[in-house]
C-alpha cells in the first residue's frame, strides 16, 4: 500500500505541469494517471482524486460531468469529490490469470470541453488462494527390483497466485526409504519428483502410505496436500526408458482436431511380456489424445491461442511387468491471424457544432484484436474524404478530431466510415459506420435578396395602406435563422420617422402611417434592419428609398394679377396707340405639383371684345391683336383660366381690367363713373327670371278672372236670402238680434244687394275696418268673408228678404258662399308667396354663386304668421296636419317641395312653374267633406 500510495504521489508530481497547462493543451493530453492497488479492495474504497490529479476543482466537476469510459465497471468516479472509486470486485486471478503484471485500462471522460484522459489501475497479488492438487490421493506402483535413486514425477499442484504468493516448494512426509526433490520447469514452474532411497523388499512390506504437501510464498504461506499410495511389486528387471525426458513441440492454432502433435517412444531391455510397453497421460485431458500403442499424441479439438497458449503433459510408459517411466511433453501454441479486429466507438459527440477548431475530439475508438504479435497490432483510418482524422491515443485507443473547419450549411451530416486492419498474414480488417452531425451556431448574417431597394409611391396613397416589402435569407437553423425586420435610421426627423413608415417586424412589409404630399416631401431615404434571433444576434442593412410620386392634387395659383382686400380686382392700363403684339400684361400662374401636372396652360373664357387681345398658350402674355378702334370701348374686361396638365385637369381663373389711356389722369374717370359691362350670361338670366314672373302675374289674372266669371254665372240675388232673418231662423240665426253684445269688437248693418250691381258687398261695418279684417260666419265653420272696399257699398242699405223658404237651398247657398270665399283668400296667399319667391330668386341669381340668400322657410313662415295669427309654429301645424288627413295635408306639399329644392339653384324655373300650374291648382280643387282646409288661428 506504501508502495502503491508513494506512486500515486510521483504521478501527481510528474503530471502536475501537464495538469497545469491542460486548459490549453486538452486536445494533445496524452499522459496516463497510474495507481497501484491491491486485489480484492471492498466496494466503494478510494484509489486516488483523479480529479485532482487532473487539475480539476471540485466546483467545476458538475459542468465537466468526468466519468469512466470503459467495458466492464471496474470502478468509478464520485461526481462531489472527484474521487476514483471501487465499484466491484477486483479478482486478479480472474482478471489476469497468470500474467505477472495484471493492469486495468480505461479512459476518463470530462466534458465541456470533450476529451479523454488515459487511467492505468495495477492489481497487486495478494495471497488469497492456497495451492491445491488436482486429487486428494494418488497411487504408485514401485518394483521391488527398483535400484536406489531411481525417479518419479508426482503430481503438481495449482496455485493461482503470481510470484511470491504462488507455489514455492513440496515436501513430504518422513519416510527412511523415499526422499523428494523439487524441480522448476522452464516456465518457472515447479514440480515434485520422488526418489528412492533404499531398495524395497515386497517381502516385508508391500505398501507405503506419504503425505505430499505443497507450499506457497506468502506471509503466512499457504499450503495444500495430497496423500501418495506406493505399492510394491514384484519384480521386473529393466523398467521402460523415454529417448527424451521432455518433449517440446509448437503447434499453430488453426490445426484441425485429429492433428498429430508427436510421436513418443519408450523402450524396455526385458523380453517377452515385461517388454511390451503401454502409454496413457497421468492425467487424462479432453484436449490431446494419445494411442496408447504407438504413443501418438494428436489433436482431440480445435486449439485456441487466445484461450490457452501453453500445454504441459505428463505420458507414463508401463511395461507388463508393472514398471513405469515418465516424461513430459510442452506444448507451445502458435499464434495465427484469426481474429478480425473489434472496433468500439465510446463518448460519441450526438452534435458538433460547427465552429469546432480543428483537432476537436469527436469520439474515443476502441480497437480489440484477440490476436498476438503482429496479427493484433492494428491501424486504424478513416475512409473517404471527411474533414476528420484518427490520432493514436495509447495502445489500441484511437481518438476521433476534426481536421479542419466544418459548415452545415455545405454539409449538415457526415457518414464517416472507421476501418481498423491488423499486420497478419493476411491482414484481417473490420469497419463500422457512424453518423456526425453539425451542429448550427450563428455565423451567417441575413442576406437581403437586393443590394438596394427604390419604391415608388403616389401621393395622397390611404394611410395603412402597404408601399414594399423588404426580404432576407438566412441559411442557419433555428432561431439562428428567424429573421425579424425594422428600421433604424432614416433622414426624417426620428420622432415623426413613425408616422411616416413603419414595418412589419415578422414579413417585412413596410407600411405607409400618413397620406404622402409630394409637395412636402418628394423622397426620403430608410435603413432597414434584417436581425437573427442568435447569439449574439447577427445583422444585415438595406437602403431603401421612397420617391413619392405627384399627382394633380393642387390647382394652379395666380400670382398676378392679384385682388385688392375689399375682392376688387386691379386694372392695367394700355397706351391708345398700342400696336398689334403689344405686351399689354401678364397673368403668373404656378402649381405646386410637379411634372406634367404643374405644366401650365393659360386660355381666355370670356372677353369683352374677344378679337382684340391674344393670350399665350404657355407663357400667359396678354399680347393686343390689333389696334384699338374708335368704336372699342376704353374698359375691357378679360376673364383667364389657368389649366395645368394633370389628369382631370384643375384650373384657375383671373380677372384682368384693362383700361385704353395714355395717363393715369384720363384711366381714372373710366374706372369710376362709367360701370363695367355686364356678364351677358347674368343679363340672360335676369331676362328668364323677369319673363317668368310676366308670366306667373298673366297666369294668376286669367285665373281670378275665371274664378270671377264663374261666381257670376252661379251667383243669383236669392243666394243672399240667406241673411234675412226669417230665412236663416228656419235653420239657426246666422246674426244675433243684438250686433253690440260684445260678440263682436264692431257693430255692423246688413245690406241687401242690388241686382244691377256687379259687385256685391254683404255688410257695412259702423266703423272702418282696418286691412286683413273680416267677418266670421258663424254657420260655416271658420270659413273668412274677403270684405270690399268701403266706397263702393251703396248709400241706401236695404233689408234682406227671404225669397225661398226651402232650407236644402239655403244650404247649397250657404256652402257656395263658403267655397268660393274660400278659393279667393287661399289664392291671394298664393299670389304673395310667388311674388315673393320671384324676387328672392333674382335676389339669390344677383347675389356671388348664392352666398347670400333669403330662404323660403323664413319667407313662409313671416307671411303665414302675419296672416293667421301667433297661434302658427312647427309643432301646431305638424299635429293638425297628422290630425286632419290626407286632403289636408295636401296643400301643404308645395312649402315641402318649396323648402327642399330651393338651395338648387339649376332648378329655380323648374320650382316655380311647377308650383303655379300643379300646386295651385290641386290645392284649390281638392275639397274636404264641402270646405277647404285652412290652418286654425284665433282670427
Amino acid at each position: 500500500m506504501r508502495e502503491g500510495a508513494a506512486l500515486r504521489r510521483g504521478i501527481r508530481r510528474q503530471s502536475m505541469p501537464l495538469l497545469f497547462l491542460l486548459p490549453l493543451f486538452c486536445p494533445a493530453l496524452s499522459e496516463q494517471i497510474r495507481y497501484k492497488i491491491p486485489e480484492e479492495m471492498p466496494t466503494g474504497s478510494v484509489v486516488g482524486n483523479l480529479a485532482k490529479d487532473l487539475g480539476f476543482i471540485v466546483q467545476e466537476l458538475p459542468t465537466r460531468k468526468l466519468r469512466i469510459s470503459s467495458n466492464k465497471p471496474y470502478f468509478s468516479v464520485s461526481t462531489t469529490s472527484g474521487e476514483l472509486l471501487v465499484s466491484s470486485r477486483l479478482d486478479r486471478e480472474h482478471i489476469c490469470g497468470k500474467k505477472p503484471v495484471c493492469v486495468l485500462e480505461f479512459e476518463a471522460v470530462a466534458e465541456n470541453p470533450l476529451n479523454f484522459y488515459h487511467v492505468s489501475v495495477e492489481l497487486e497479488d495478494i495471497n488469497d488462494h492456497m495451492p491445491r492438487f488436482p486429487h486428494t490421493s494418488s497411487e504408485l506402483q514401485i518394483s521391488e527390483s527398483a535400484q536406489p535413486g531411481t525417479r518419479f514425477i508426482l503430481e503438481v499442484a495449482e496455485d493461482a497466485d503470481i510470484a511470491l504468493n504462488s507455489l514455492q516448494n513440496y515436501k513430504l512426509s518422513l519416510s527412511p526409504s523415499f526422499s523428494l526433490v523439487n524441480k522448476e520447469k522452464q516456465d518457472g514452474r515447479k514440480y515434485p519428483e520422488l526418489v528412492l532411497e533404499n531398495t524395497l523388499d515386497r517381502e516385508q512390506q508391500n505398501f507405503y502410505r506419504l503425505v505430499l504437501t505443497a507450499l506457497d510464498g506468502g506471509n503466512p504461506p499457504l499450503s495444500g496436500t495430497t496423500e501418495l499410495r506406493i505399492q510394491v511389486t514384484d519384480a521386473n528387471d529393466n523398467p521402460p526408458i523415454f529417448n527424451q525426458e521432455v518433449y517440446r513441440v509448437r503447434l499453430p492454432e488453426n490445426v484441425p482436431p485429429g492433428t498429430t502433435v508427436l510421436q513418443m517412444t519408450a523402450t524396455d531391455k526385458d523380453e517377452g511380456v515385461n517388454s511390451e510397453i503401454t502409454y496413457s497421460f497421468y492425467r487424462a485431458g479432453q484436449v490431446f489424445g494419445l494411442n496408447s500403442k504407438s504413443g501418438e499424441i494428436t489433436t482431440q479439438r480445435t486449439l485456441d491461442f487466445e484461450e490457452i497458449k501453453d500445454y504441459s503433459i505428463v505420458v507414463e510408459a508401463r511395461d507388463g511387468g508393472g514398471l513405469v517411466a515418465q516424461c513430459t511433453v510442452e506444448i507451445n501454441i502458435q499464434d495465427e491471424n484469426d481474429n478480425r479486429p473489434e472496433v468500439t466507438i465510446d463518448s460519441l459527440l450526438e452534435t458538433i457544432l460547427e465552429n469546432a477548431a480543428p483537432g476537436t475530439l469527436i469520439a474515443l475508438i476502441k480497437i480489440h484484436d484477440a490476436d498476438s504479435g503482429e496479427n493484433g497490432e492494428v491501424n486504424c483510418r478513416l475512409q473517404g474524404e471527411v474533414p476528420f482524422k484518427i490520432i493514436s491515443s495509447s495502445k489500441n485507443s484511437y481518438k476521433l478530431v476534426t481536421d479542419r473547419t466544418l459548415d452545415r450549411e455545405l454539409t449538415p451530416e457526415y457518414n464517416v466510415t472507421i476501418t481498423a486492419t491488423d499486420r497478419g498474414k493476411p491482414p484481417l480488417s473490420s469497419s463500422t459506420k457512424v453518423t456526425l452531425h453539425i451542429g448550427d451556431i450563428n455565423d451567417n448574417a441575413p442576406l437581403f435578396h437586393q443590394a438596394s431597394y427604390l419604391v415608388y409611391v403616389a401621393e395622397n396613397n390611404p394611410p395603412g395602406a402597404s408601399i414594399a416589402q423588404v426580404s432576407a435569407s438566412d441559411p442557419d437553423l433555428g432561431s439562428n435563422g428567424h429573421i425579424s425586420y425594422s428600421i433604424i435610421a432614416s433622414d426624417l426627423e426620428p420622432k415623426s420617422l413613425w408616422s411616416y413608415v413603419t414595418v412589419n417586424a415578422q414579413s417585412g412589409v413596410v407600411f405607409a402611417q400618413r397620406a404622402f404630399d409630394h409637395e412636402q416631401l418628394r423622397s426620403f431615404q430608410l435603413i432597414l434592419q434584417a436581425r437573427d434571433q442568435g447569439s449574439p444576434a447577427l445583422s444585415a442593412n438595406v437602403s431603401m428609398r421612397v420617391l413619392v410620386g405627384d399627382r394633380n392634387d393642387n390647382a394652379p395659383r395666380v400670382l398676378y394679377p392679384t385682388l385688392e382686400p375689399d375682392g376688387s380686382a386691379l386694372f392695367d392700363m394700355v397706351p391708345r396707340a398700342a400696336e398689334p403684339g403689344y405686351l399689354v400684361t401678364k397673368v403668373v400662374a404656378v402649381d405646386a405639383d410637379s411634372g406634367h401636372n404643374a405644366w401650365l396652360s393659360y386660355h381666355v373664357l370670356q372677353a369683352s371684345d374677344p378679337g382684340l387681345f391674344s393670350l399665350g398658350l404657355r407663357t400667359g402674355e396678354v399680347r393686343t391683336a390689333r389696334a384699338l378702334g374708335d368704336k372699342d370701348a376704353a374698359r375691357q374686361r378679360l376673364l383667364v383660366g389657368v389649366r395645368d396638365g394633370g389628369q382631370p385637369p384643375l384650373s384657375a381663373t383671373a380677372t384682368l381690367l384693362l383700361v385704353f389711356a395714355d395717363s393715369l389722369q384720363e384711366a381714372l374717370p373710366d374706372l369710376s363713373d362709367r360701370p363695367l359691362s355686364p356678364d351677358p350670361q347674368a343679363e340672360l338670366q335676369f331676362y328668364l327670371v323677369v319673363a317668368l314672373a310676366l308670366i306667373s302675374v298673366l297666369f294668376l289674372l286669367a285665373v281670378i278672372l275665371a274664378i270671377a266669371l264663374r261666381l257670376r254665372h252661379s251667383s243669383s240675388s236669392s243666394i243672399w236670402g240667406c241673411f234675412q232673418p226669417g230665412f236663416c231662423s228656419e235653420s239657426r240665426p246666422v246674426v244675433p238680434s243684438n250686433y253690440c253684445d260684445g260678440t263682436l269688437p264692431y257693430s255692423y248693418n246688413l245690406y241687401s244687394a242690388h241686382a244691377a250691381k256687379t259687385e256685391c258687398d254683404f255688410l257695412k261695418c259702423s266703423e272702418p275696418l282696418g286691412s286683413g279684417q273680416g267677418l266670421l260666419c258663424p254657420e260655416s265653420s271658420r270659413a273668412l268673408f274677403p270684405l270690399c272696399d268701403a266706397s263702393e257699398l251703396t248709400s241706401h242699405p236695404e233689408p234682406l228678404t227671404s225669397l225661398h223658404d226651402n232650407a236644402s237651398w239655403s244650404r247649397t247657398a250657404r256652402a257656395l258662399l263658403h267655397r268660393e270665399s274660400l278659393s279667393l283668400i287661399i289664392i291671394m296667399i298664393m299670389i304673395m308667396i310667388i311674388i315673393t319667391s320671384s324676387f328672392n330668386t333674382t335676389y339669390r341669381m344677383e347675389c356671388s354663386g348664392g352666398a347670400l340668400l333669403t330662404g323660403w322657410d323664413a319667407m313662409v313662415e313671416h307671411y303665414l304668421q302675419d296672416a293667421l295669427g301667433p297661434e302658427f309654429d312647427a309643432q301646431t301645424r305638424r299635429k293638425r296636419w297628422m290630425r286632419e288627413g290626407k286632403e289636408e295635408r295636401m296643400l301643404i306639399l308645395p312649402f315641402i317641395f318649396i323648402l327642399f329644392s330651393y338651395n338648387f339653384y339649376y332648378i329655380y324655373i323648374y320650382e316655380c312653374f311647377v308650383y303655379m300650374y300643379v300646386w295651385i291648382p290641386l290645392a284649390c280643387l281638392v275639397p274636404k267633406k264641402g270646405k277647404y282646409w285652412v290652418p286654425e288661428t284665433g282670427v
